[in-house]
This record gives structure tokens, C-alpha cells and sequence, in this order.
């Protein structure tokens, strides 16, 4: 597998930890996006891209998320920890869309991805800078034709 290429977008709020938003390309041919640098106690680390969990209100069959203390529809009382758990014990309240399967795969993303945000980090004090896009121009965007 090789990362040809790594797209940064920097985030801008330091009260939060997350850093940047990325996109990969893989061999030329597969992007995954809404990959996350956050930095955490030990330094920089990638998220990838995930989703929020969710369940159905008792009630009236409403999808909330497992956060949710009232249902979005009907306005009812949702159960707490109503999510499983992971092997911590801690609720699972996101599921992965991508991801490594193996350590090998995960540091080789990680380490792709960390370079580039620092590049780009350095690249943002200069004067006239400006944020790399995510999303390719239009033009290379393809046409699906039916």
C-alpha cells in the first residue's frame, strides 16, 4: 500500500484538541477522508474517520443518538448507557467507517499523516497563506454518466 498523497486541513479553535481535518489517497485510486490529528498527552495521534452510534426511541421508533437524554421526535425520556460497551467498559458511543486492520498499516498511516499536518503547520506562518482543500476543484471531479 502506498499514500500518494495527504491533504491537511488545519482546525483553527485551540480549545479544543483536534488539530487538523485529512484526506489520504491510496495507491493513486482510494481516498478516505475526515481522518483527525488530535493532540493528545503524549503528542499527536490520528482518528479515523467514525460515525456516532445511535438506537431507536421506545416510544415512537425516532433515531437519537446514545447521548441523547430526550428523543429528537417525541420529546420523551431515553434511557442512560444505553450503548455497549467496549472491552474498557466504556460506553461505545462512535463505530469506525475506515480503518487499519493491522498495527503496521495504522503506523504507516499515522506517521504519513502526522508529517504532513507539522509540514503544514509550518507552512501556515507564512505570509499569504492558505488552507489547503480538502475536496478536489470541480473540473477533476468525475461525471457520472447514465
Amino acid at each position: 500500500m502506498e499514500i500518494s498523497e495527504v491533504r491537511v486541513r488545519l482546525v483553527g479553535n485551540k480549545d479544543d484538541r483536534l488539530r487538523a481535518f485529512c484526506s489520504i489517497t491510496i495507491d493513486h485510486e482510494f481516498v478516505v477522508r475526515d481522518i483527525k490529528v488530535i493532540e493528545g498527552g503524549g503528542g499527536y495521534f490520528v482518528a479515523m474517520p467514525s460515525r456516532k452510534m445511535s438506537d431507536h426511541c421506545e416510544k415512537c421508533g425516532a433515531k437519537n443518538h446514545l447521548r441523547a437524554k430526550f428523543c429528537n421526535d417525541c420529546g420523551a425520556e431515553l434511557a442512560q448507557n444505553r450503548g455497549k460497551k467496549d472491552i474498557k467498559g466504556r460506553p461505545k458511543l462512535h463505530a469506525d467507517i475506515a480503518h487499519p486492520i493491522n498495527s503496521k498499516c495504522r503506523q504507516t498511516i499515522q506517521g504519513k499523516v502526522i508529517a504532513a499536518f507539522k509540514r503544514e503547520l509550518e507552512i501556515s506562518k507564512q505570509p499569504g497563506y492558505k488552507p489547503t482543500a480538502l475536496d478536489p476543484p470541480e473540473e477533476d471531479v468525475p461525471q457520472i454518466i447514465s
